[in-house]
């Protein structure tokens, strides 16, 4: 299976997979019955044994309980690394209000997630069925995440394996700006499979942030600022949320009406 063929088959995933479409049966209100969740997704493919893996094991990073490719599959040759953009219908209702989540965010959010799963083990069961041993980290029994000391945290983070393989570089609220913006979901696999390898495009963990600080300003509970995100008051937010809609939930106010929303803005031509 070459990368070529990886990337057809999640195109065509997204466009023919029902699952994202928001069905009659979860629509939270009948104008929302068949939105479509995910535009065609964008891949990179990285090295397993890549220095900023052991970089995330810092402690000004992700720490110690970080578990690199190699960790998870010590056969790894490939880690794929992908990232599917909400549609324009979800990022413009979201971006109506600072207030509070829109119903088609809060459908990408959950039934989303769902999908990206989906599409996720789909491909990582294409690789095994041609022999190749295959990992999901965020899928697997041995992922773990919690939060501490005012920081969400796991064992595999999907933001910091796509910039390691070149997707994109991190924003002022934690989220990574790909050349199709923030908005939207990121997944990845480890494999046995060899395929090549993309060249990083950048090298400043915000190259293609422009500090403009709109994340900032968009936030409902203040918990972006210059020097960072405050996790916990974005949490509590989200519990708010929760609490509403169980089990939806989401925000993403610090990745609708920025620059970049859609496109890295300061990616260089």
């Amino acid at each position: 299976m070459t990368k070529e063929e990886i990337i057809s088959i999640a195109e065509q995933f997204c466009e023919n997979s029902k699952n994202n479409y928001v069905s009659d049966h979860t629509a939270i209100s009948e104008e929302l019955i068949g939105m479509r969740i995910f535009e065609a997704p964008i891949f990179a493919f990285g090295y397993p044994d890549d220095e900023c893996y052991t970089a995330f094991k810092k402690p000004e990073a992700i720490g110690g309980h970080f578990l690199a490719p190699s960790e998870w599959l010590s056969s790894a040759k490939t880690v794929i690394a992908f990232f599917l953009p909400f549609t324009n219908r979800i990022k413009a209702a979201n971006g109506k209000n600072n207030d509070w989540p829109a119903d088609e965010w809060l459908h990408g959010r959950f039934e989303g997630q769902l999908f990206l799963k989906e599409l996720t083990l789909h491909i990582k069961s294409l690789l095994e069925d041609l022999g190749y041993e295959s990992f999901a980290p965020s899928f697997q029994p041995e992922f773990k995440s919690g939060s501490g000391s005012n920081k969400y945290t796991s064992n595999w983070s999907e933001r910091h394996i796509a910039f390691a393989c070149g997707l994109g570089t991190f924003g002022l609220s934690k989220g990574l700006i790909t050349e199709k913006g923030v908005c939207g979901r990121f997944s990845s696999i480890i494999t046995e499979l060899d395929l090549p390898k993309n060249t990083r495009p950048y090298k400043d963990i915000y190259e293609y942030c422009t500090m403009c600080g709109a994340c900032i300003v968009n936030c409902p509970v203040a918990a972006i600022t210059m020097k960072g995100k405050d996790d916990a008051a974005c949490a509590a937010f989200l519990d708010k949320v929760m609490s509403k809609h169980s089990p939806r939930y989401g925000c993403g106010k610090c990745q609708v009406n920025l620059p970049c929303e859609s496109l890295a803005p300061g990616k260089q031509p």
